[in-house]
């Protein structure tokens, strides 16, 4: 489904401080809600998908920007979980119309990495993460 950002933001309780060009947000129940771009998607093993970029990519010194550091800061120091938006363009290639957004609430992320510039979120299927949740308790 085709979203504004601030809908999408808002399917998983949160608010992005710029309404056209928030890069996350911290959600009502203490999720990252983090706004990815397809091209830095990857697949690093079976049943997980990978977000990899850098601050620095995204317009650095700008508040956005900052607050995406806070918030993988926060993310990575608490093991908060992440909440994925995809934005993307209608001719991604080009960079031209409007952008969209959607939501996948099926995958919940970690932070695996961040280093103050270089972010890695791991998204895996909830149920994956009920069953390995699960299987530590039992231990």
């Amino acid at each position: 489904m085709n979203l504004s950002l601030s809908d999408a933001f808002a399917r998983f309780g949160a608010k992005p401080s710029n309404r056209l060009r928030g890069l996350s947000a911290m959600a009502a129940d203490g999720a990252l809600v983090l706004k990815c771009s397809l091209a830095y998607f990857g697949h690093p093993s079976r049943g997980v998908l990978r977000y990899e970029d850098r601050l620095s990519r995204l317009s650095p010194g700008c508040s956005d920007t900052e607050l995406l550091g806070q918030h993988l800061t926060l993310a990575a120091a608490g093991a908060l979980p992440v909440r994925m938006v995809v934005s993307s363009r209608a001719d991604e290639s080009s960079g031209s119309g409007s952008p969209s957004c959607h939501v996948r609430p099926d995958l919940i992320g970690r932070v695996a990495e961040f280093d103050g510039d270089h972010f890695i979120v791991d998204f895996t299927r909830r149920e994956v993460m009920r069953l390995a949740a699960d299987t530590t308790r039992r231990r």
